[in-house]
């Protein structure tokens, strides 16, 4: 079978944009992995990172 030359040419520019396309999101990611894991590092375990309350237990206060 054989094709137009031009319709041969637009599928490999479109191949092309699809390669350039996910190695564009596997950079994406592998950025956003890496932010995260030199944020989680940064921050250290057991130390909230968000704007809740700790669930620590509170110390009794004593009665009046």
């Amino acid at each position: 079978m054989l094709m137009h030359p031009d319709f041969l040419l637009t599928m490999a520019n479109d191949h092309h944009r699809e390669l350039i396309a996910e190695q564009d999101r596997h950079r994406l990611l592998t950025s956003a992995r890496a932010a995260r894991k030199a944020r989680k590092a940064q921050n250290g375990r057991g130390q909230p990172t968000g704007t809740l309350a700790s669930c620590e237990p509170l110390a009794a206060v004593p009665a009046r």
